[in-house]
């Protein structure tokens, strides 16, 4: 045997071994390269057309949906407005699948290491927002609100108009947009009136002395609901009345045709209301009896 060969055969275990350790290494260094594919001006250039094509569907439904929401029959109103959120979702998802499929190699393996990599990071960096995403998507199938519905949510009253990938946009009986996210759905109490429906119960309340006569106030409070040009007749009109120490409360709980005229409606019921209450000279609750009642829990616990 020769000493070349003697020395090869001493060695041949460090050859393998250095054979195993080059190639992982090679490996490791390369696996960005498989994930990621080939960025060239045109890919670039089609990314960034694909975005700015993507963002201007987006504004186009939306004035789109918005235009025709008000232009076809009004029972078909809120049907279109409902479908806004999942026409977004599917122009984004279009657009995140096109541009994955241009920067990366999604084959099997790539797809699993890239998944647990966007999980572990979207987790730390973005909990919050990766919340109230999901929050969104879960709201789209349970129908816990949908554009048009008039909800409250915390202290925030008012007509949801716009649906979000992360968070709904209220508007208030003052005419101010609200932005709230919707991991609030996993939290707080959500209170919707008319839920994805035309009609929404209004209730308006009205006080009066204990010496009135309740019989008058029933058919008045009749009389004034079935009388306004905003209510559905369709719907049941009930007044419901409820004794307090200082007078008592007559509740009118009806349904005007359209949701949105929820605060002309009660004025409207108010203003028929008071004028026959004022014919009839009805006496309403003594303010000093009224403080009084008020100021008597103030004095037990001084």
């Amino acid at each position: 045997m020769t000493p070349i060969q003697h020395f090869l055969i001493h060695c041949h275990p460090l050859l393998l071994v250095s054979e195993a350790l080059l190639p992982a290494r090679s490996r490791s260094e390369s696996s960005a390269q498989r994930i990621l594919a080939d960025v060239t001006l045109n890919k670039t250039v089609g990314a960034i057309a694909t975005v700015l094509l993507a963002y201007g569907g987006i504004v186009l439904i939306e004035k789109l949906t918005g235009w025709l929401s008000e232009k076809v029959a009004r029972r078909y109103r809120l049907l279109i407005k409902q479908s806004l959120p999942f026409l977004k979702g599917l122009i984004l998802i279009v657009t995140v699948s096109h541009l994955l499929d241009q920067f990366l190699n999604l084959n099997q393996n790539n797809l699993l290491a890239l998944t647990g990599t966007l999980a572990v990071a979207l987790g730390f960096a973005f909990k919050d927002y990766v919340s109230s995403v999901i929050a969104g998507v879960v709201s789209l199938f349970e129908a816990s609100y949908r554009v048009g519905d008039r909800v409250r949510i915390g202290e925030h009253y008012g007509e949801v108009v716009g649906y979000g990938l992360r968070s709904l946009q209220l508007l208030t009986p003052d005419d101010n947009t609200i932005t709230i996210p919707h991991n609030l759905l996993w939290t707080d109490p959500i209170s919707n009136a008319n839920s994805g429906h035309l009609e929404a119960q209004v209730s308006t309340d009205v006080y009066f002395d204990h010496s009135v006569d309740m019989d008058l106030v029933v058919d008045i409070l009749y009389q004034a609901a079935y009388s306004s040009q905003y209510t559905q007749l369709r719907s049941p009109v009930v007044v419901v009345i409820t004794e307090h120490p200082w007078g008592t409360q007559f509740k009118l709980r009806s349904y005007p045709i359209d949701a949105r005229d929820e605060f002309i409606y009660r004025t409207d019921l108010l203003r028929r209301a008071k004028r026959a209450f004022a014919h009839h000279d009805l006496a309403y609750p003594n303010p000093q009896q009224v403080l009084l009642r008020a100021s008597e829990p103030l004095e037990r616990l001084t």
